[in-house]
């Protein structure tokens, strides 16, 4: 059960996530989350780094999705300064979201990756949809209310997925 959690991989930043890496793994198109992993919750405005790496991934042809559990109206909000597609209320920990973006794009399950800032929802999505996925480090320390609630879960499954593998670590990059 505990393996439903894993990250294929675990990397700092999602500015780190290079476009020739991905491609490099045969990925098409990255899904990702949005709060505390391309935004902090609390700045919808993103920064110069989120630009910097959009800007990367549109020049290499690799298109960004997010997925997020927010409201229409929330998402929407945030991802039209971005100008990005989403999928909203997209029930993490289930696949629905995942699942739909990917048909979306009209890709394979391996030729997508998810990215999430936690297991409890965006890594256990991943998996359940059977695409490969990326653990980013949370952009802040803080989180809003429903998200605390998972973060100290999170420390527990945190810790009994390093124990089963013990190889699982976080790394600079892709290739690290």
């Amino acid at each position: 059960m505990i393996a439903k959690f894993k990250p294929t991989w675990m990397v700092d930043t999602v500015y780190n996530i290079s476009p020739t890496q991905l491609k490099e793994h045969g990925i098409k198109a990255v899904l990702s989350d949005l709060d505390n992993t391309l935004i902090a919750w609390n700045n919808p405005n993103g920064t110069p780094e989120l630009r910097k790496w959009m800007a990367d991934l549109h020049q290499a042809g690799i298109p960004l999705i997010v997925v997020s559990n927010n409201s229409a109206k929330r998402v929407s909000k945030v991802v039209r300064n971005l100008n990005l597609p989403f999928v909203s209320r997209s029930l993490k920990p289930l696949s629905f979201g995942i699942t739909t973006a990917r048909k979306r794009l009209g890709l394979k399950k391996s030729e997508v990756v998810m990215v999430g800032d936690q297991l409890m929802t965006d890594m256990l999505a991943a998996n359940t949809a059977g695409v490969r996925s990326i653990l980013v480090k949370p952009l802040i320390n803080t989180d809003k209310w429903d998200t605390q609630i998972n973060r100290f879960f999170e420390k527990f499954v945190m810790k009994d997925l390093q124990k089963k593998y013990p190889n699982m670590k976080w790394q600079e990059d892709l290739n690290d």
